[in-house]
C-alpha cells in the first residue's frame, strides 16, 4: 500500500547532510523534524519516483520556480503543490506576487540561481528574499516527500513544517 514513506530507508537530515545540496544542507536547521533517503536519480522525476519506491502520489509535492519582472526589478518565487494538482500560476500565483505574467524558470536558469538540481528543487535552501508560496494542502497534508536538491535524494517533513519556513505564504494554489 502506497504511502509518505514507502519503501525508503530515511534518515535524519541533521545527520546526513552529504546527501542534499549544499544550499539545502546549510539551511537543514530549518527543518528539524525532516528526513533524507537516497534513491536512484535516474528515478527523481514524480510518476516514476513514487512507482519505484511505492510512495503515494498524494504524498508527494513538487517544486517549480516561476519569475515575473516590473519594472527593472525580477521577483522568483517557489510554489509548492501536491503531485496531484497543478498549481493555478497565470491566476493565483501572478496575483498573490503582484506581477502581471509570470513564467516558469528554464532548467539552466533554476539550477543557476538555486544551486540546486532540475527534478530536486526544493524550497528548503532557496534564497532568503525568494516568496515560498504553499499549497494548503500541501501544509495539510502531514508527512511528504520533497525534493533534496539533487536527484538522488528526498526528502521526508511534515507539510506544515514548508509552510513554516521562512518568506512562506500558504495559500490555495491548486486547480482542482
Amino acid at each position: 500500500m502506497p504511502s509518505a514513506e514507502g519503501t525508503l530507508d530515511w534518515q535524519p537530515l541533521r545527520d546526513h547532510l552529504d546527501l542534499v545540496a549544499e544550499p539545502v544542507a546549510a539551511a537543514a536547521h530549518l527543518a528539524p523534524d525532516a528526513r533524507v533517503a537516497a534513491i536512484d536519480g535516474t528515478l527523481a522525476d514524480t510518476a516514476a519516483f513514487c512507482e519505484a519506491y511505492d510512495v503515494a502520489p498524494e504524498a508527494s509535492a513538487n517544486c517549480v520556480i516561476v519569475f515575473g519582472r516590473r519594472g527593472e526589478q525580477t521577483t522568483y518565487a517557489a510554489v509548492m503543490v501536491l503531485a496531484t494538482d497543478r498549481a493555478d500560476v497565470n491566476r493565483v500565483v501572478r496575483k498573490e506576487l503582484g506581477l502581471r505574467k509570470l513564467s516558469f524558470a528554464d532548467q539552466a536558469q533554476a539550477q543557476e540561481l538555486t544551486g540546486m538540481r532540475q527534478g530536486g528543487i526544493t524550497p528548503i535552501g532557496l534564497p532568503p528574499e525568494w516568496p515560498i508560496l504553499v499549497d494548503e494542502a500541501v501544509a495539510a497534508a502531514g508527512p511528504v516527500v520533497i525534493g533534496g536538491g539533487v536527484r538522488d535524494s528526498k526528502i521526508l517533513l511534515d507539510g506544515a513544517a514548508l509552510a513554516s519556513l521562512p518568506g512562506a505564504r500558504t495559500l490555495p494554489l491548486a486547480i482542482r
